[in-house]
């Protein structure tokens, strides 16, 4: 697909949010994962699609998956580049490159439930979380870039959901299986 056809494709698909705004809440498809053994999980989406993923040889998994982690980070940066594509088609900004890098640093300390020396509970989060986007564009200045980068990243639906408070409910189903 070119990105023209992206281009007529957000045009179109905004006139229709434009004329029902409702049509445009939906309930995103569900992610399943279901662990299959040692630290292999699978998780699939509601169209059959799936992804595998494992811890590494030093946490007793395979080491030939992805983990869930790098998996979020994959998401970050793929959601991102994603928005600034859709932005740039509709701008009628002629992409030539694009690249979003994302990094981050953990303590495997807190994903084992640790605790630090004091007794405080080691963060299993991911923390100094980076991106880092590359991107070139046919008859566009670094400053109009720049602009555009920053105005796909306050409505990129993962980066927004990872950067600001979401509500988060969890439910338990405790089974006999």
């Amino acid at each position: 697909m070119s990105l023209h056809d992206v281009e007529v494709g957000v045009k179109r698909v905004v006139a229709a949010f434009q004329r029902r705004p409702e049509v445009a809440v939906h309930a995103d498809s569900p992610a399943v994962s279901r662990w299959e053994s040692g630290t292999r999980v699978v998780t699939r989406s509601g169209d059959a699609l799936s992804v595998a993923t494992d811890m590494p040889k030093e946490l007793g998994g395979s080491g030939d998956q992805v983990t869930p982690g790098w998996l979020l980070r994959a998401g970050f940066a793929s959601c991102a580049a994603t928005s600034i594509t859709l932005a740039a088609a509709s701008e009628g900004v002629k992409l030539t490159a694009l690249e979003v890098h994302v990094c981050s640093r953990s303590d495997a300390r807190g994903l084992l439930g640790m605790s630090e020396p004091n007794g405080e509970p080691v963060y299993a989060g991911m923390f100094d979380v980076e991106m880092r986007v590359t991107i070139a564009a046919d008859g566009s200045s670094p400053l109009a870039l720049e602009g555009l980068v920053t105005r796909c990243l306050s409505h990129s639906p993962v980066p927004c959901t990872l950067t600001t408070a979401t509500p988060f409910a969890l439910h338990i189903a405790v089974t006999s299986e």
